[in-house]
């Protein structure tokens, strides 16, 4: 009897032809992230500087801005102390 979540399946014997493994590509997670700060920064600029979008129903737009901006803040300061690299997982 077997588990129905776990076929029964043989292991292959590894194929000398198949190609090698590729490796990943270095992502620049700190420079990705201060991309996203720049252009948190740069939408929050732009709702104080246009009166229509931050009055009314939209008052709301620029603390949406500063609370991506703080939370991009602390994940830059994450990836930046080393606790955001996988190598490091236990």
């Amino acid at each position: 009897m077997s588990d129905e979540t776990t076929p029964d399946v043989p292991a292959r014997p590894a194929d000398p032809t198949a190609p090698e493994q590729i490796a990943p590509l270095p992502v620049p997670m700190l420079r990705i992230i201060e991309v996203g700060l720049a252009v948190w920064l740069v939408a929050l600029v732009v709702t104080l500087v246009v009166p229509a979008l931050h009055e009314g129903d939209r008052d709301w737009w620029p603390w949406t801005c500063v609370a991506g901006f703080v939370l991009g803040a602390i994940g830059w300061v994450y990836v930046w102390r080393g606790r955001g690299n996988a190598s490091d997982a236990a």
